[in-house]
């Protein structure tokens, strides 16, 4: 499997297991971003790598049961230092119906990021 995908899959691994369960470093958790990472919530807040920080210390193990399902990873565009996907994640709570939401994130280095 190529990489980037790979690390896609792993990084929300790692955020259900930290979201739901409370596993997990943080440092290891927050590593997986970009310092200069941006993300657009569904409010429209735009949330940079500090604040992504201060939302996953908030949130550790606030969501039991958690399942975030990973799908239709597409590889947009690939260079020599890293690339660009687009995905589905699903968060999926006990008992909640979640469509899910389309993602774009470009990622780094052989690891991804």
């Amino acid at each position: 499997m190529n990489p980037y995908k790979e690390e896609i899959i792993h990084a929300h691994a790692a955020i259900e297991n930290w979201l739901s369960k409370g596993v997990g470093s943080l440092e290891a958790l927050i590593a997986r971003f970009a310092v200069d990472f941006t993300m657009i919530t569904p409010g429209g807040i735009c949330l940079d790598y500090p604040a992504l920080g201060a939302v996953f210390q908030a949130q550790r193990a606030c969501r039991p049961g958690l399942v975030i399902v990973v799908e239709h990873i597409d590889l947009v565009a690939e260079w020599p230092e890293g690339a660009a996907l687009r995905y589905r994640a699903r968060l999926q709570l006990p008992g909640e119906a979640e469509p899910g939401r389309w993602w774009t994130g470009r990622c780094r280095g052989g690891r991804g990021r």
